[in-house]
């Protein structure tokens, strides 16, 4: 015999004499105590997860071609790949690519100030910090996230190409789950490219030497990415992936 739901089983006010519709209970005010403590609830909390995804929906659903940078909000202006990036921001721009990142200093200033310089469109995607981050004033475009699962999410959504430069733990989160992403086919042949082969080297070098050698990973999982110092290299990866796919598109 099947259950009634919560929802279609009768108040138990009914029984007390109280009578009241649910229309009633919907209308009655609640105290302002239990309105403030509403907002620290799990479902409150569900409907601002949901209300972020649908402004991030909404906020990008006309950027055609982009591509995301991750990398380190600590590298100064001074620093050599925050020139390298902005160098390689520019190239993409130039060939009408939107850049996408998170919006705050270091390499994702460096990544949207490309964008400007090539007059491309220039994307921030930040993200409340305990301490404030600051959008950086390269963003043409920002969208504002509380969960940084909602952001990676626009993050990776919207991106023909997933640029890393040098970067600490949220740079190897983001890197590892794009990753986790390609290896279990939940995202196409994006490109991977990894900025820095002195940087990166260590990480690669760890990869093969232990972690596929232990079977933690397939035998052809290191190709997942591309390993490069050249912006230009970078741009040819962008472009001959994005001619590849509009192909794939047109033949089938």
């Amino acid at each position: 015999m099947s259950q009634q739901s919560k929802s279609s089983q009768p108040d138990p006010s009914f029984s007390t004499g109280e009578h009241l519709t649910a229309d009633e209970r919907l209308f009655m005010p609640p105290s302002i105590i239990e309105r403030r403590a509403f907002v620290h609830t799990d479902p409150w909390r569900a409907l601002r997860i949901l209300g972020e995804f649908v402004e991030g929906f909404d906020e990008l659903a006309d950027v055609r071609a982009a591509v995301t940078f991750f990398g380190s909000a600590r590298l100064p202006a001074d620093n050599f790949w925050y020139q390298r990036t902005v160098d390689t921001a520019r190239l993409l721009g130039e060939h009408n690519f939107a850049i996408i990142t998170g919006a705050g200093g270091g390499v994702m200033e460096a990544a949207n100030r490309g964008a400007q310089e090539a007059g491309a469109l220039s994307i921030g995607l930040n993200i409340e910090l305990p301490q404030e981050q600051e959008v950086n004033q390269y963003v043409d475009r920002t969208v504002h996230f509380r969960y940084m699962f909602a952001r990676k999410t626009m993050l990776v959504k919207y991106s023909s190409a997933f640029i890393f430069p040098p970067g600490g733990y949220g740079t190897l989160d983001e890197l590892c789950e794009v990753l986790t992403l390609r290896q279990t086919g939940k995202i196409g042949a994006i490109p991977i490219v990894l900025m820095g082969k002195d940087y990166w080297s260590g990480f690669v070098d760890w990869l093969g030497a232990t972690v596929r050698a232990e079977g933690k990973i397939g035998p052809d999982d290191l190709d997942l990415f591309h390993l490069t110092d050249d912006p230009d290299q970078v741009v040819e990866i962008v472009l001959d992936n994005w001619r590849n796919a509009s192909l794939e598109q047109l033949e089938s």
